[in-house]
């Protein structure tokens, strides 16, 4: 069977679906399709999904095992979906295919001994963080979206505000369940803390964006719950006066469990969408830092370290969120930023520098929103040097300079070391721009793992290496 639009829903590979999972897991019906099509890409560069699609819900990783037997013998495109939180069009199907949804994939095991969590792929970020809560225990990465799937965010290597004291999601991975194109159903890692035997084929698959294998299952690294923390917003007049200060608070001591970047007519635009109040009302841009430690003396002797360094680098007063309810409410507008600007987006960049490199690659910016006439809002994860620039909308559309703004841009962060995605991934709309970042030999090396795990080129075609 080929490619071709219109061949793929016939009833033999519907009555082959349904044998799988049961008439209910498998959805045909447009209506109830659409929903599974797209996920937050902006609308300006979001690939066109086709309309030639079935949605199929397994429950096991055997179905998912039958499912891509079927795919392959058939050659049918496979799209593994999750919560469709990405913002590059990584889960959109552009082809005519099956979308597999992980939705029913949520056991949630936790084992306090080990401090392991072994959890379904369709588990949230949320519901993941309440049940190690329950145990006493702290899942500490937050990429902002708390309805993600903890699948996608394996898949995607998800990073976010914390990852400047804990790492990305690959550092907390032991294990996983993931079933490869073929069907074959691979356990690899598990819950050891060392794990020297071969290839590390688990690493492979963490940040493959759904191109190697299905993930079905995880096993990760879970931290003690620290038992004081407070966040801290510093204003500053320059979004050079404020990146300035976060190499001085890194090399100072302290460890901070985030240190975000945000600017005042962004952050009180999130407010206002949630019906909530920003605390800091003052200076251009602002730190976002919070500092979590089992010791209270510790936590608040780091604190005032801390205010010193950003008074020394021209800060206004900062303001202290202590209660719990008040630091939840200035992350939920932080992590609110981008929904209330996505419709006037027209991309959001990913940009990571070395972040010594981060006041540099702030002013390349500006200098180049001054050239082009642009409104370049900025923000991210300033402890670590991944930066989300956004590229507006001019009068509800995109301006003609957007690719070669953005290109510039790319080319700004390569030279100063950088890349072109610190946690988004490539997915569909950034395939264009990898010869940037990376030499011909790699994308052809990263092409022959493709094959070699997906011969037929079925799971998530065109996306990250693209179709060549």
């Amino acid at each position: 069977m080929g490619r071709e639009g219109g061949a793929l829903l016939d009833s033999r590979l519907i009555d082959d679906l349904r044998r799988v999972v049961g008439d209910r897991w498998v959805v045909c019906e447009r209506d109830s399709v659409v929903d599974y099509l797209l996920d937050e890409t902006p609308d300006v560069v979001r690939p066109q999904p086709s309309s030639d699609i079935v949605v199929v819900k397994p429950h096991s990783a055997e179905e998912v095992s039958e499912i891509l037997k079927v795919a392959n013998e058939r050659r049918v495109p496979v799209y593994p979906v999750g919560g469709r939180t990405g913002l590059v069009g990584g889960s959109i199907p552009t082809e005519p295919g099956i979308i597999v949804s992980m939705e029913r994939f949520k056991r949630i095991e936790i084992d306090e001994e080990n401090l392991m969590a072994t959890v379904g792929a369709g588990v949230t970020l949320g519901e993941l963080i309440e049940a190690a809560e329950r145990a006493g225990l702290f899942f500490p990465l937050h990429p902002g979206d708390e309805g993600a799937f903890v699948g996608g965010l394996v898949a995607t290597n998800a990073g976010g505000a914390r990852a400047v004291k804990y790492g990305v999601m690959r550092n907390y991975v032991k294990g996983v369940e993931v079933v490869v194109p073929t069907g074959e159903i691979l356990r690899l890692g598990g819950r050891l803390l060392k794990n020297n035997t071969g290839y590390n084929l688990m690493h492979l698959i963490i940040g493959s964006e759904g191109t190697l294998g299905i993930i079905t299952e995880v096993t990760l690294k879970l931290y003690p719950r620290m038992k004081h923390s407070v966040t801290l917003i510093a204003p500053f007049s320059s979004r050079r006066d404020a990146i300035r200060a976060v190499p001085k608070i890194l090399r100072s001591g302290a460890n901070p469990l985030a240190i975000e970047y945000v600017e005042l007519e962004e952050i009180l635009k999130s407010a206002e969408h949630l019906n909530e109040r920003w605390p800091v009302e003052e200076g251009f841009s602002q730190l976002i830092i919070i500092l979590t430690e089992v010791s209270e003396d510790s936590l608040y002797a780091q604190a005032e370290e801390i205010e010193h360094l950003c008074k020394e680098s021209g800060s206004g007063d900062l303001v202290v969120a202590e209660a719990r309810e008040e630091q939840d409410r200035v992350l939920r507008i932080r992590s609110n930023l981008y929904t209330t600007l996505k419709p006037d987006v027209c991309d959001i960049l990913d940009i990571v520098v070395p972040p010594s490199m981060l006041a540099e690659l702030i002013d390349i910016i500006e200098e180049l929103g001054a050239e082009y006439g642009a409104k370049l809002p900025v923000y991210g994860h300033a402890g670590d040097g991944n930066l989300h620039a956004h590229i507006m909308k001019v009068n509800g559309h995109a301006p003609e300079y957007f690719e070669e703004l953005k290109r510039k841009i790319y080319e700004a962060t390569v030279k100063l070391g950088g890349a072109i995605s610190g946690e988004h991934g490539i997915g569909e709309t950034r395939i264009k721009d990898l010869k940037l970042a990376l030499s011909s030999k790699e994308i052809e090396l990263m092409r022959e793992i493709k094959r070699a795990f997906d011969p037929n080129n079925i799971l998530n075609p065109g996306k990250v290496v693209g179709r060549a």
